[in-house]
């Protein structure tokens, strides 16, 4: 039985495809000249709890501020306006007039001004949570 150890076909055949795989992983690795830089962080938009009241633009529907009268008036709801890119400044100028907290959601989806009164206010849940700790401490 005469086995031959050595550089057949086969040996030089595994080496270019090891070259080749460098060479590919290595260029993938790269960002070409021309393309736009990958962003920092992917955009999540934050969980909004079920809406208590709902109000969208539109021909109408009351301004923003007088829905806000006639809506629930518990300080607990929070005012969220999502908007699309193109009406920023019209949201900006609706959070303003609002008489409440507002969080506004920029949304390059959305196709027009919508609020929504929700129960998600942090301190509803810290309040919560140093309840359940009091608890556990006695």
């Amino acid at each position: 039985m005469n086995a031959r150890a050595g550089s057949g076909w086969q040996t030089v055949l595994a080496d270019l495809s090891l070259i080749l795989f460098m060479v590919m992983a290595s260029a993938v690795n790269e960002t070409p000249a021309n393309s736009p830089p990958p962003p920092s962080q992917a955009a999540m938009l934050p969980a909004l709890g079920d809406p208590v009241a709902f109000w969208r633009d539109g021909a109408g529907a009351p301004p923003l501020k007088e829905w806000l009268v006639t809506a629930a008036a518990d300080p607990r709801l929070r005012l969220t306006i999502m908007a699309p890119p193109a009406e920023a400044e019209a949201a900006l100028a609706m959070a303003a007039q609002a008489g409440r907290p507002v969080r506004i959601l920029i949304d390059p989806a959305a196709t027009t001004l919508v609020a929504a009164l929700t129960y998600d206010q942090p301190p509803l849940a810290q309040g919560l949570q140093q309840a359940s700790a009091k608890e556990t401490n006695r």
